[in-house]
């Protein structure tokens, strides 16, 4: 007897139908599954005829083939043992085949029948195309406040195989997710934040300059000795980060599910998020990659922060594979069978020593290193990768009297508040166009939206002879400039903006990069 059940299947941070297919014949007894499916797929055979016995099911001791349609998609993990013991199931003849027909299955099974969460039920449930309002999914209970993310889809989470025979029966009900967790208002985002911008004494124009990044979703390079406050700086950007729209809290927690990041007690990312890999970090565990192709720490830094401490000592390679999503947003990890996309729209933040001691530029401590070392050093971060870094800060050891001050500066709120205006203004200027913030401006968009004065144009221009930018720090430098006087609620640039600006870049200059 044939039966048909549909599940579904990852791919990247998007979900495919995949129809399991049932064929129970005579002949000696066996589990084969075909269509392309990997190692975890394969074992569900062991794990369902279990909990098939254990749920109080009789297992049909005959030639049983199990297909994963279209044949062609790479099958992974465990999420696919609920539907093919729910298609075993209706092909036995113990559940009628259209009470299976119409209905969406996804989960583990355990030996005794009992249902695991999965990753990624996020996307599978929240699909475009596949997932129509009137679609019944059936998941575990351990992903039932994920699910209830999404309005408009009606989802029934289950504890055990009886259960999901006995609801599809009618025998027994089972409660829908609770959709009042994709409710806005259930989120405070910026709530419960420990850290704060007072905190950090002194470094006025480096805090300056992470304001305007944060205004701008600009990328940053801070470069100082040792002890100045890189570390402390950078974890308190996110302070002062607007808060996450609903719509980037579902791109996000996408992302964060398909990784496997999500618990029942964080079911929804409602605040930026902030990673901070060790230098020591593989190439696909910063871009994404291996054998499952999973996402890498760019994208799950998407719409929020990735902090590179320590810059020059990461891989070379992982560091130049950074160029393309910094400008693209996106990263495409390619493999000899498939290719897949992972959002990666992140402000990065990166900090740096002057040199391998740490003193170069420590008015009070006396460096060690030569020139040599210093310009080999240094050259572990390419000229592309650093121009693509809009924003470059010099962080000084703190005077004993700035460190002894009682005084405190300006606290985060105070300064997300300014950040928010500026956002506010770029949001009524983008609206109807795929731009959110003035980092992602195009040239052509550049053009238009970056007006100069007079007098700002011939500095730009001065600027420009005397650093010998790129086509790509010219466009930076106006983009910056934008940002910068968007703050001051100015919708034309002027020469003190375009001033400032300039100041971001000269690190160029200064360190011989």
């Amino acid at each position: 007897m044939l039966a048909k059940v549909e599940s579904r299947s990852l791919w990247g941070i998007e979900a495919r139908k995949v129809e399991v297919e049932v064929d129970i014949t005579g002949g000696l007894p066996c589990f084969n599954i075909v269509g392309l499916a990997d190692t975890a797929v394969k074992e569900s055979k062991d794990r369902v005829i279990s909990a098939i016995k254990n749920s109080g099911f009789k297992f049909p001791p005959k030639r049983i083939t199990i297909n994963l349609a279209p044949a062609d998609l790479r099958k992974e993990g465990a999420g696919y043992d609920l539907a093919i013991a729910v298609g075993i199931l209706a092909a036995t003849g113990e559940l009628d085949q259209c009470l299976v027909g119409d209905k969406v299955f996804c989960g583990e099974l355990s030996l005794d029948g009992s249902l695991r969460p999965i990753n990624g039920m996020l996307p599978m449930i929240s699909a475009p195309g596949i997932s129509g309002k009137d679609t019944v999914i059936i998941i575990p209970q351990g992903n039932s406040k994920e699910a209830g993310v999404v309005r408009g889809i009606k989802t029934y989470p289950a504890r055990r195989l009886g259960d999901v025979v006995d609801f599809l029966k009618g025998v027994s009900g089972i409660a829908p997710s609770d959709t009042t967790a994709g409710t806005e208002d259930c989120y405070a985002a910026g709530a419960g934040q420990e850290m704060d911008f007072s905190d950090v004494k002194g470094q006025w124009h480096v805090k300056r300059g992470l304001e305007v990044a944060a205004a701008g979703g600009h990328n940053v390079i801070m470069i100082g000795p040792p002890g100045s406050g890189k570390t402390m700086l950078a974890q308190r950007l996110i302070t002062i980060l607007p808060d996450l729209r609903f719509e980037e809290m579902l791109e996000t927690t996408k992302v964060h599910s398909v990784s496997g990041l999500l618990n029942s007690g964080n079911h929804l990312i409602s605040r930026r998020p902030f990673r901070m890999p060790h230098h020591t970090i593989s190439y696909a565990g910063l871009v994404g990659g291996g054998t499952r192709l999973r996402p890498g720490e760019i994208s799950l830094a998407h719409n929020g922060v990735l902090f590179l401490d320590e810059l020059p000592e990461f891989r070379r390679d992982a560091l130049e594979a950074l160029r393309q999503p910094m400008e693209g947003g996106e990263v495409v990890i390619s493999r000899a069978s498939t290719s897949l996309r992972y959002p990666a729209k992140f402000m990065l933040v990166a900090a740096m020593n002057p040199c391998p001691c740490g003193y170069f530029t420590d008015p009070k401590r006396e460096c060690h290193c030569t020139p040599p070392m210093i310009q080999r050093y240094l050259s572990k971060v390419s000229g592309p990768l650093l121009d693509r870094i809009d924003i470059h800060l010099e962080v000084p050891s703190l005077k004993y009297k700035e460190m002894s001050g009682k005084s405190r500066g300006e606290s985060s709120e105070t300064i997300r508040q300014r950040v928010e205006n500026a956002r506010a203004i770029q949001k009524c200027r983008y609206e109807g166009i795929s731009i959110s913030c003035n980092a992602r401006l195009g040239s052509k968009d550049t053009e238009k939206y970056c007006v100069t004065d007079r007098e700002a144009s011939e500095l730009l221009k001065l600027a420009i002879l005397e650093l010998g930018l790129s086509a790509r720090g010219y466009d930076k430098v106006l983009k910056i400039a934008r940002t910068i006087a968007d703050l001051s609620g100015k919708e034309v640039i002027s020469a003190e903006h375009i001033s400032e600006a300039v100041n971001y870049r000269s690190l160029d200059r200064d360190l011989g990069f």
